[in-house]
């Protein structure tokens, strides 16, 4: 035991101030000049993903976009027009003329959704399908058409009826002190009527706002009523008109100028007008 007890006494504790100086020792990184540009840079970039992240609607103006770009780079405009760059080239948004896209993802599903040649050359279905669509909606719209017509041919004689009526009780029935306060009531019961249609079609109470609501009720009810999909006739009525505009588009005399600026607003179902790119909110896709 004695023996034990000395052969551990004669061990050394660790040297717990050598360690600590290794460590405090350590080799320093040495940063150059364009390392930390390059460190800056990065940062930059994220804080703009960041801010686009947040942004609500799928697109934005190019002015917006380079502001927002110019603001991350500290008003410096050569800075900011490489943090633009440097978002473009990685992908996290792609830039279409006036537009820059905030959802790369979405350009990708909307080119797989208009190539509709077959590689073979040959007429796509969808064509004949979108021909068969039109026609039947012609159908539809006819009818739709005739129905309002046929209300609004009920609607004058019910106006007719009404006014001989009043003509009657006025002259020879009853006297005008008497119909005076039903021509009244009559007249603000219209007025009423015509309000409760403003409240609930939002549009004006006239002889043609009252025409179009009706119209698009009927023919609502014809769709449903012969199982037309209107939701499929829009969307190859836009994948179609895509196609054609880029084939138009293939034979100007600026080609890339017109794929850019109607093409893919097309494609991407964007609406470009400058009142509207004004406000990013109003870019949608």
């Amino acid at each position: 035991m004695r023996q034990e007890h000395g052969r551990f006494d004669g061990i050394s504790p660790p040297q717990r101030g050598l360690e600590s100086n290794e460590i405090a020792e350590s080799p320093k990184v040495a940063i150059s000049v364009e390392d930390a540009r390059k460190l800056l840079k990065a940062s930059r970039v994220e804080a703009v993903r960041a801010r686009l992240r947040a942004i609500p609607s799928s697109c934005v103006p190019y002015t917006h976009f380079a502001q927002i770009c110019r603001e991350a780079a500290g008003g410096v405009d050569a800075f900011g027009r490489e943090i633009e760059a440097s978002l473009d080239k990685s992908g996290a948004v792609v830039i279409v003329g006036d537009v820059v896209l905030l959802r790369p993802e979405q350009v990708a599903r909307a080119i797989q959704n208009v190539i509709l040649m077959s590689p073979g050359g040959g007429v796509d279905p969808r064509s004949t399908e979108l021909r068969e669509m039109e026609t039947e909606k012609a159908i539809i719209d006819t009818k739709a058409e005739a129905q309002v017509k046929r209300e609004l041919w009920a609607g004058l004689g019910v106006v007719l009826l009404q006014t001989t009526v009043f003509i009657r009780l006025t002259f020879w029935e009853l006297s005008w002190d008497v119909m005076e306060p039903i021509c009244f009531f009559t007249t603000s019961t219209s007025f009423m009527l015509g309000y409760a249609f403003f409240l609930r079609t939002a549009k004006e109470p006239s002889f043609e706002g009252f025409f179009a609501g009706r119209f698009a009720s009927r023919q609502q009810r014809l769709m449903k009523a012969h199982g037309f999909n209107l939701h499929r006739f829009n969307e190859l009525r836009n994948a179609l008109s895509v196609v054609g505009s880029i084939s138009a588009c293939s034979h100007s005399s600026h080609p890339c100028r017109c794929k850019s600026d109607v093409v893919m607003p097309r494609l991407l179902g964007l609406h470009t007008s400058s009142h509207k790119l004004s406000n990013p909110s109003h870019c949608t896709l």
